[in-house]
């Protein structure tokens, strides 16, 4: 009977061993499938994060390039401008050494038809001599149109350097320069002047608008034709509505 007992007891014992194990082995296969499933869900994190390194990596790579090429392109336009600016400077002076020429030997014609008037000569060989003077007044006033012209071109190039350069360049106006505001949008604060090139005007050159002496408003030239020119209203400068009408000088005149 006790051998009987002691048999029972070391089953007994031996099924609680095995459902201990069983229970062990269990939470062991539960913690072994929670680690795999957190190693593959790290494991495919990563794999997202690399992903979107190298495609970061990639756009970084192209954005370099692009800025490497914007720079390159930036030299060649300064380099080409300076290039430019000696260019008409050089033709500027020779159209001012072309000028006096022209005013001496227009002087020299005015000079030679007061001698002949008073040697009596012909009225043929007088009529020559207008026709020579007329013909160098011409020549003259082309000579200031072109060389008015070769400044203006001057003038721009160098705003245009300074903008290359990207100095704090002030673009400075005729102080004589005056003009009216002709059309309005005020939805898109911009103005339309009744001045050009012809007149002076400069790409990014500053006006003052006023209306019976009272300041309106400031805006900057974006825009230069022969006779008309566009420019915005600046932000923070508009202490009033800008209507057609209003007077335009320079903010910045040159001295």
């Amino acid at each position: 009977m006790l051998i009987r007992i002691s048999l029972i007891v070391a089953i007994v014992a031996a099924l609680a061993v095995g459902v201990l194990n069983i229970v062990q082995v269990r939470d062991k296969i539960n913690t072994l499938i929670t680690e795999r499933d957190t190693f593959h869900s790290e494991r495919d994190q990563a794999r997202t994060q690399l992903a979107d390194t190298r495609q970061e990596l990639a756009k970084t790579k192209n954005d370099l390039a692009q800025t490497q090429q914007d720079l390159a392109d930036t030299k060649t336009q300064l380099t080409k401008a300076v290039a430019d600016e000696q260019s008409q400077k050089k033709r500027a002076d020779d159209l001012t050494d072309k000028l006096a020429k022209t005013s001496q030997e227009l002087d020299d014609t005015q000079n030679q038809l007061a001698a002949y008037k008073a040697t009596g000569f012909t009225a043929d060989q007088v009529g020559g001599l207008a026709k020579a003077l007329k013909t160098s007044q011409t020549e003259l006033d082309a000579v200031k149109e072109e060389n008015s012209v070769l400044n203006r071109t001057v003038a721009r190039l160098n705003v245009q350097i300074n903008e290359l350069v990207g100095t704090n360049y002030v673009v400075t106006l005729r102080a004589d320069l005056k003009g009216k505001v002709i059309a309005v949008d005020p939805k898109w604060d911009f103005v339309v002047l009744n001045i050009g090139g012809d007149q002076g005007v400069l790409d990014d050159g500053e006006m003052l608008v006023s209306r019976d002496g009272r300041l309106v408003a400031k805006v900057i030239v974006r825009s230069v034709m022969k006779d008309r020119s566009i420019a915005n209203v600046i932000p923070g400068w508009q202490l009033g509505q800008v209507i057609e009408g209003d007077v335009v000088t320079p903010a910045h005149p040159a001295t």
